[in-house]
């Protein structure tokens, strides 16, 4: 007598079909499930560190910013190269320093009245004497700029709407961090002007201004920068 098949004729495909339902239904569960977070290598995680943005004091902080070639770029107005990429142009807090040339414009516009007050303000040097300075200032700031890596801080404020922003900067200079408004008053290549702002540390912006005051009485003393022609 033949043995009968232990599947009932017709069930095997239902059977079949079960186990694809059911293979099919573990994945759609599985599909819904969370990932799970794998093990990032450390220099990824530092570099998707370095993409959120840092604020301090108020101010957004971007640092590895490094000097963008610009023809406007002078001592204390420069185009900047934020991390990613993107550029503007920013000016400093409290200082401002001399017009490198002379200068007329379509119109018959010229810098000179603003380079005579700067002259003026500067210790009652001349135009030419200020213009001078004017370019040291600037070679001495892009210079230092294109030597390596500095921290910026702005609040975006842009005083007469021409996307130009204020910004503190954060240099490396004698391997020392130093402001950089610090540096052009002590070198006696800038003079105390334009708008004042608080430190990102907290230091009051009346503080900060007493000491570059300080700092501007010890260049006239030792007759650096423009205060060496108070003597010739």
């Amino acid at each position: 007598m033949a043995s009968r098949s232990l599947t009932p004729k017709g069930r095997g495909p239902w059977i079949t079909l079960l186990v694809v339902i059911a293979i099919a239904l573990k994945f759609y569960i599985e599909s819904q499930q969370p990932p799970v977070a794998k093990a990032s290598h450390p220099a990824a995680t530092a570099a998707k560190a370095a993409t959120q943005l840092e604020k301090i004091g108020g101010y957004e902080v971007y640092r590895g910013c490094t000097l963008a070639e610009a023809r406007n770029n002078d001592g204390d107005s420069f185009v900047v190269r934020l991390p990613g990429g993107k550029q503007a142009i920013f000016r400093l807090y409290f200082v401002d320093t001399p017009e490198s040339a002379f200068k007329s414009y379509p119109g018959g516009a010229t810098n000179h009245q603003r380079i005579a007050e700067q002259a003026a303000e500067m210790g009652h040097i001349t135009p030419e004497q200020a213009v001078e300075i004017g370019k040291v200032g600037k070679h001495f700031t892009l210079g230092l700029l294109a030597s390596r890596p500095f921290t910026l801080y702005t609040r975006w404020d842009s005083p007469f709407h021409d996307d130009r922003y204020h910004a503190h900067l954060e240099v490396q200079q004698d391997r020392k961090t130093r402001w950089l408004d610090e540096l052009l008053i002590e070198r006696g290549i800038a003079r105390l002007k334009t708008k004042p702002a608080d430190l990102p540390d907290g230091t009051p912006a009346a503080n900060h201004l007493a000491q570059l005051r300080d700092l501007e009485r010890a260049a006239k003393k030792a007759q650096r920068g423009v205060w060496s022609f108070q003597t010739k």
